[in-house]
């Protein structure tokens, strides 16, 4: 399958288009809304099922697979957010306390876009390995590093931390992603494709639905955010679309070489070129309340979001299987 035609199927997919519904919606200030208690259910179930789909497939597959795919992931964890600094302080010029903000979120990882690029990888013919969801997991700890980063330049620019490193570590491992890819990952992993049987029906068929739906209420959201997008300017335009191909690209290029099969290295490229806009800024705004949402949330939503779904994706895909061509 060429480049175009990669992009044609992500693009004509039913979550694309629910998303650029959404996006029109918001633009043409139309009523549509999701009520919050809604959208709290439709992010856990969607969450929880693809932990708990993940963790009965592991069973089957053996944590033989996963050491160099871990250790790969564990190295992105570090290198991603602590690049993300950099480069938020030297070229976007921005102050410590927003520059560690979007260090966070991009070191995180987009629920969606991960659900996206496993669905994509399994329309395409090329589904990943199942125990995608334990990499995730392991991508959320770069929080951790951008919370460390911030905590120790404002020591040194002598302002104080307003919460103590352990209570961020526990804030963070209370997260609700945290708590439901882990949880859902063991009781998959307890049960086996076995006991998954009894509720399959519930949490694996209606899946794409719910997440069509939570796509439609994304693109309602990254509309919204689209009058901050023009004010901040180019400088966070280029940040939220080169530094997400980069990850992206050094990502699945890491897949490869840890072993993982062209759907694996794509959905881990996608995860790391992803950037959160749930969980991670709930984590950055307890630990620094000085940072301004506006910044780091329309870099990650306004932005990369809609561009890793539009041309990302696809990318990604493309450079996988390109790789691979390579190392045969």
């Amino acid at each position: 399958m060429d480049t175009l035609e990669i992009i044609r199927t992500s693009f004509l997919s039913p979550l694309m288009l629910a998303f650029i519904v959404g996006v029109i919606a918001t633009l043409v200030r139309s009523e549509l809304e999701f009520p919050q208690p809604v959208l709290n259910a439709i992010s856990i179930y969607l969450v929880f099922s693809i932990a708990l789909k993940g963790g009965t497939e592991l069973a089957e597959a053996g944590l033989g697979r996963i050491v160099a795919p871990a250790l790969v992931t564990a190295l992105l964890a570090v290198v991603t957010p602590s690049l993300a600094y950099f480069l938020a302080r030297r070229f976007i010029r921005l102050d410590i306390a927003n520059a560690a903000g979007i260090a966070a979120l991009y070191g995180s990882v987009s629920s969606v876009t991960f659900f996206a690029a496993l669905s994509l990888a399994e329309k395409l013919g090329s589904p990943a390995e199942p125990f995608m969801p334990v990499l995730v997991s392991l991508m959320e700890w770069a929080i951790l590093i951008a919370l460390f980063i911030a905590r120790w330049r404002l020591r040194r620019a002598e302002l104080n931390g307003n919460l103590p490193m352990s209570e961020i570590l526990i804030d963070t491992l209370r997260g609700r992603s945290v708590i439901l890819l882990l949880g859902g990952l063991f009781i998959g992993a307890l049960i086996g494709e076995t006991g998954f049987q009894s509720v399959k029906p519930f949490f694996e068929d209606p899946f794409r639905g719910v997440l069509t739906l939570f796509l439609l209420e994304m693109g309602m959201v990254a509309g919204r955010q689209l009058r901050e997008f023009f004010r901040l300017g180019p400088r966070l335009l280029a940040f939220g679309v080169a530094f997400p191909v980069f990850n992206g690209l050094l990502g699945t290029m890491l897949g490869v070489l840890a072993g993982l099969s062209p759907g694996g290295s794509f959905v881990l490229g996608a995860i790391t070129a992803s950037a959160s806009y749930i969980d991670a800024p709930a984590a950055v705004r307890a630990a620094l309340p000085q940072a301004n949402p506006s910044i780091y949330l329309t870099s990650s939503l306004g932005i990369t979001f809609p561009f890793n779904l539009v041309i990302g994706l696809p990318l990604y895909y493309q450079f996988a299987l390109w790789l691979h061509t390579l190392v045969r």
